[in-house]
């Protein structure tokens, strides 16, 4: 099985790629990043084979695709906040590169397409838990974005055969997730502030809820999902029905720390919603081999990393 991963360099990528090379039926795997948000680094001693360039470099992606028998697209310009002060460069990545990466998953004749959207695309639904039925009401531009990426990956494989599956993350989490940086997401800001003996930066007072998901259950269920050739003809919310809010978060870390941790309240980021929480119907009836792993011991196990890295 010859598995190509675009974004392959950055968090979830690279922690794919580790568990594709590690598994009872190790694949070749291939990974195309143009390392503007990931970083070859998180491939070091990792078995694969790198490509630096663009997804939206037909020339690049073309043949990578035709030698794939599997192609997971994992490549995009993450984050809300980032997406509302370039929405123009969200798109193209995220859109139009997408749009790039099926038309040559197409034209190579793939044999699976799995790409990744976000629970952002439910926006300002306030309806909880989030099914994969809900009109969804995107709230910036990122979250507009990745509405077309599961759109073209499913009328791709409406139009065309194209076997596909589109999975909505929620609040993915772990080890190789970048910190020190505007746009850090939630849970390695609060663990790296921790670790420094700085305040945690609260976005709000803190009664934000999510869905909070491990890296290592998201990579499973891929992995589940390349085994047996999973595809379906509508979005599956990749999260399994938990919802915590960041002051609960924060007291989960104060556990694993053994220590109390102050705080600091700021404004809310634009264009992120309240609440989220998913229906995981859908996704357990396609994975039923998969248990998540709980949020307090993928937050041990997430602490232990970031502590275990150099300057920590």
């Amino acid at each position: 099985m010859r598995v190509l991963v675009t974004g392959g360099a950055g968090f979830i990528g690279s922690n794919l790629c580790r568990r594709l090379v590690a598994g009872a039926a190790p694949s070749t795997v291939v990974v195309l990043d143009d390392c503007s948000t990931g970083s070859l680094a998180n491939l070091v001693g990792v078995p694969v084979e790198v490509v630096e360039g663009s997804i939206l470099d037909p020339d690049v992606v073309g043949p990578l695709a035709r030698d794939a028998d599997v192609v997971v697209h994992l490549a995009a310009i993450g984050s809300v906040p980032r997406s509302v002060e370039a929405p123009v460069a969200t798109h193209a990545a995220n859109a139009t590169g997408t749009l790039a990466v099926l038309e040559a998953a197409r034209a190579g004749g793939v044999g699976q397409v799995i790409v990744a959207s976000s629970s952002s695309v439910y926006g300002a639904n306030p309806e909880l838990p989030k099914h994969e039925g809900l009109a969804q009401l995107p709230m910036s531009p990122y979250a507009a974005s990745k509405l077309a990426t599961e759109g073209y990956a499913l009328a791709y494989q409406h139009a065309y055969g194209l076997p596909v599956l589109a999975l909505r993350f929620f609040n993915v989490f772990g080890p190789h997730q970048a910190v020190g940086h505007a746009y850090a997401a939630v849970v390695p800001a609060f663990v790296d502030a921790a670790l420094a003996d700085r305040p945690i930066p609260v976005h709000g007072d803190g009664t934000q809820s999510r869905d909070f998901t491990f890296v290592g259950t998201v990579t499973a269920v891929i992995e589940a999902a390349i085994a047996r050739a999973v595809v379906h003809p509508e979005p599956v919310n990749l999260a399994y029905g938990t919802r915590t809010d960041l002051l609960t978060l924060i007291g989960l870390l104060e556990e694993v720390l053994g220590r109390p941790l102050a705080r600091t309240h700021g404004p809310r980021r634009a264009g992120n919603v309240d609440h989220s929480r998913a229906d995981d119907a859908r996704l357990r009836h396609l994975f039923p081999e998969i248990d998540p792993v709980p949020l307090r011991a993928a937050l041990a196990e997430t602490v232990a990393w970031y502590a275990s890295r150099p300057g920590a």
